[in-house]
Parts: C-alpha cells; sequence; structure tokens
C-alpha cells in the first residue's frame, strides 16, 4: 500500500518522458483520489484506497502512451473556464486565447454584435466571448455533431444562453446572416506534416487539425466566403501556424480585406490575422 507522497513519486518515474512529469502525475493521482492537486502536498502520508491506486497506476500507463492529460481528466482549462473535452474535439491551447482577445479589441464599444464561431470544437472561443458579452448573439458552427454535443454541454454547464449551436461547414449553414465579427480557430497543419505522429495531436481528431497539401485550404475557404457576411467594417479573425503569416496575409487581401495585420502569441509567434471588410 503506496503513500500519496511514493504513488507521486513513482508517477513522475514513469512519465519522465513527460516535460512536465511531475504536474502529469500530481492532476493524475488528484483525479484518481478525488481530490485537489494541494491537497495531496497536505496529506502526503495519506494512503489510498486500493480502487484508487489502481486508476491511478491505470492513468500513468495510459499518459506514457501519449494520451493527452486533458482526456484523461475530461477538462482542460480555457479562458479561466474548465471546459468539457473528449477526443472529438481539439484541445483548446493557451495560444487559442489570443483570438478571443483580439476579437474583445476589435468589437469594443459595440453592445450587441453578433459574432461567428466556425468550427467551434469544444466551443473554447464561443463560450469565452460569450462569458464576456452576455448581450452580445454568438453562432457556433462544426462539421461534427460529435463536437457540437461537447460544445453544446458546456454552454450548458456554464448556463450561456447567448450562443447557438449550428450543424455544418463553415458558413454553409449561416447563409443570409451578417456579423460584426468572424473568428476561426480552422485546421492549418499540412497533410503529411511529421508532428501528426508525435505528442497529443496523435490522438485528436484529424479533421481539425489537417487541411490540405499546405494547410491553408480551410482558411482560403473561410476568407473567401466570409468577407460577404460580415457588415461594413466587420472582422476576419483567423488563428494559423507560426509560420503561415504572411501567406495568410496575403490570402486576405487577395480576398478584399482591408486593414490586415498579425499579431504574435506569447511566445512571439505569428499567431492572429485579422482584416476588415
Amino acid at each position: 500500500m503506496a503513500t500519496i507522497k511514493q504513488l507521486l513519486a513513482d508517477g513522475e518515474h514513469a512519465l519522465a518522458d513527460s516535460e512536465s512529469a511531475r504536474l502529469d502525475a500530481e492532476i493524475l493521482l488528484a483525479l484518481a483520489v478525488g481530490q485537489t492537486r494541494s491537497w495531496l502536498y497536505g496529506w502526503p502520508e495519506h494512503i489510498p484506497a486500493m480502487p484508487e491506486q489502481h486508476l491511478f497506476l491505470d492513468l500513468v500507463r495510459r499518459r506514457q502512451e501519449g494520451e493527452p492529460v486533458a482526456y484523461l481528466t475530461g477538462r482542460r482549462e480555457f479562458w479561466g473556464l474548465a471546459l468539457k473535452v473528449n477526443q472529438h474535439v481539439l484541445i483548446p491551447r493557451p495560444e487559442t486565447e489570443l483570438l478571443v482577445e483580439k476579437s474583445l479589441e476589435k468589437l469594443k464599444g459595440e453592445t450587441k454584435a453578433r459574432v461567428a464561431d466556425l468550427g467551434t470544437g469544444s466551443g473554447a472561443i464561443a463560450i469565452a466571448l460569450a462569458s464576456e458579452k452576455p448581450d452580445w448573439e454568438i453562432l457556433a458552427t462544426d462539421i461534427s455533431p460529435e463536437a457540437l454535443s461537447v460544445a453544446l454541454e458546456n454552454a450548458t454547464e456554464f448556463k450561456l444562453d447567448n450562443i447557438h449551436f449550428f450543424l455544418g461547414n463553415w458558413l454553409q449553414t449561416l447563409e443570409g446572416k451578417k456579423f460584426n465579427a468572424i473568428a476561426s480557430n480552422p485546421p492549418y497543419i499540412e497533410a503529411g506534416d511529421r508532428h501528426l505522429d508525435e505528442g497529443d495531436v496523435r490522438f485528436e481528431p484529424e479533421l481539425a487539425l489537417v487541411s490540405g497539401d499546405d494547410g491553408l485550404d480551410a482558411i482560403r475557404r473561410i476568407a473567401k466566403d466570409s468577407i460577404s457576411c460580415l457588415v461594413k467594417g466587420g472582422w476576419l479573425l483567423l488563428e494559423h501556424g507560426y509560420d503561415q503569416g504572411e501567406r495568410v496575409r496575403k490570402i486576405l487581401t487577395e480576398n478584399g480585406y482591408s486593414d490586415v495585420e498579425t499579431s504574435r502569441d506569447l511566445a512571439g509567434h505569428e499567431r492572429v490575422t485579422i482584416g476588415s471588410r
């Protein structure tokens, strides 16, 4: 029978190949015993029940095999919200919060804005915006019914009634509607990219990751279709890969957008490109 302290040490050792071995072990043990990470430090000599120890060891084994911690716990924090996630949705990344920040910045002062979130996945972007702006109308689309189910669960959990979900590809189901802003974190990885065989992305839905030979097929489609769906002065905001900024700016310019600019994430990478109608 191992103590909390021993289990954490064993878990950290087993996960040594992970850059966050200790953190992973703490999160998984806290999940297994139904407590917080801070509780673990307050009770280092506590001996969990055998079912809890077995659950922890199974979680560690799955993490060793590469399964993302977010899928193991069923949660990932985004914009201060603990969102439900599973294998049907992309795991929200911290850099995507820049898309939310820029959407709020570009629509500063708008009290009754209508915003579209294309390819919503877990609903992270739509839910962050809806939680910040309860008077805005947020319309979120996704081609995956399983993903929309997760997004709807999240919106329901946070009691957000200003989001409406639509099953369809990008703007397909939003015809005839006009938006103050259209935001999207579309797939932007090149088909065959070696990173698809590494880390968490091995377990994430390929539909949410890959977009053609150069990774820009979805962005081209969204840029082309969105301009007619924006009000005069409305904004298109697109997340993309760290080395795609110049190409995305060109795509927006060629499709008639003005005031095209790219913002960098906290790591200094070009991450979100914005254009106005």
